[in-house]
């Protein structure tokens, strides 16, 4: 029961390529810091005839 491994090219080059995992990314680098604006919520209109597209219920839509 001797076993030899064979290394195959391919597999010798997807260990290269890919043999080891990316660098972390800091979380400092994921999070963007925006100002909220004080009059958001003063122009924020509503449309209560589009408020559908927002809302929609799959069982209204089907009829049932």
């Amino acid at each position: 029961m001797n076993k030899e491994l064979t290394v195959d090219p391919a597999a010798v080059t997807r260990h290269e390529r890919f043999g080891k995992l990316p660098e972390r990314v800091p979380l400092e680098s994921m999070i963007e810091e925006k100002r909220a604006e004080s009059n958001a919520g003063v122009t924020a209109e509503y449309h209560p005839e589009g408020t559908w597209n927002f809302y929609s219920c799959l069982a209204l839509d089907l009829g049932l």
